[in-house]
């Protein structure tokens, strides 16, 4: 069995050596050679490799479908950061902010495309393997689709904020491993199991990024600090703020929400912190860890070879970026 680093490192060298963008026109794919070049995490192909590996030796069908993956999600992150208006990404200027709208979403949609070219070299288990990509990419706009519906909202309860961070993040976590042990030829049940705990591992990530989008460091995390906040995003800690607040603290925080001072994220960092948002948003991560971890203890695999997910579940609760 591989650990993530070392899968990671895999991945990156077969990636790069891989990238199917054309030179010709260069206004099209350059932007998107420039975005891959920046690297990132790689969670979610390492996921499908590691998927993979579970059930046997990483085989052709796992890469094609971890390339496919990273596609996709690179492809999400060059919309949302167009329509969330970010400048930064992975410490560097968005495609967007670099080259253009017209280029970030062309970009996005050839990005996307490429991601299905690969996903469609797959033999084994494809009918499978494609009606789950599908159903996860259709699952991944609605979640996208919600969050933005969510900053015109002012009711929006803890409940329907996980279901729109379970469709926009952790359902691609959760195929990534699903796809690498359907083509490792996984039975229903460990692929079903697998997903389970990678919803669960990816609801965690994701209020984990909540967490650190206001208390972790910018040169971190690669990215504007305290970017929800500034666009009034609905995020875990938000909403338990306002759950929680006094009176005096309920209209500080829409005081907040209506204006846009220098002092925004310090200062609603501070009623995250001062209404204990900040401690449920981690106790939350931590919660939906568990589950994850009890999920992945399920799967009739032997615990050694689910070692290496145990660890990567682990870093990504306790990650500072």
């Amino acid at each position: 069995m591989h650990s993530f680093k070392e899968l990671v490192a895999s991945f990156e060298e077969r990636f790069t050596a891989s990238l199917p963008f054309t030179q010709s026109p260069a206004t099209l794919y350059e932007p998107c050679r420039y975005l891959l070049r920046l690297g990132g995490k790689r969670i979610r192909p390492v996921l499908c490799l590691m998927g993979n590996e579970l059930f046997d030796e990483i085989n052709e069908d796992a890469w094609h479908a971890a390339f496919g993956i990273e596609l996709f999600h690179n492809f999400t992150l060059i919309h949302d950061d167009i329509m969330d208006n970010a400048p930064i990404r992975r410490g560097n200027a968005a495609i967007h902010a670099r080259y253009g709208l017209t280029a970030g979403i062309l970009c996005g949609d050839v990005m996307n495309i490429y991601a299905y070219d690969q996903v469609a070299k797959i033999r084994n288990a494809l009918p499978q393997v494609f009606q789950l990509f599908n159903k996860t990419a259709i699952a991944v706009c609605e979640g996208q689709q919600l969050d933005m519906d969510f900053e015109t909202r002012n009711d929006v309860g803890i409940d329907e904020y996980i279901h729109m961070i379970t469709l926009k993040t952790s359902v691609l976590l959760a195929c990534s491993l699903k796809m690498g042990a359907l083509v490792g030829g996984a039975l229903g049940d460990n692929a079903n199991k697998l997903y389970t705990f990678g919803k669960n591992m990816g609801i965690a990530f994701q209020l984990q990024d909540d967490y650190l989008d206001a208390f972790g460091d910018t040169d971190k995390l690669g990215k504007q600090n305290g970017g929800d906040i500034k666009a009034n995003k609905k995020t875990y800690l938000l909403l338990k703020a306002i759950e929680r607040a006094d009176v005096v603290q309920r209209k500080e925080i829409d005081h907040l929400l209506r204006q846009d001072a220098d002092n925004k994220v310090a200062a609603m960092s501070s009623l995250y912190t001062a209404t204990g948002a900040d401690a449920a948003c981690r106790e939350a991560a931590a919660q939906y860890s568990k589950i994850a971890f009890d999920c992945l203890e399920d799967v009739a695999i032997p615990a050694k070879r689910k070692q290496p997910l145990y660890e990567l579940a682990a870093y990504l609760l306790m990650r500072e970026k």
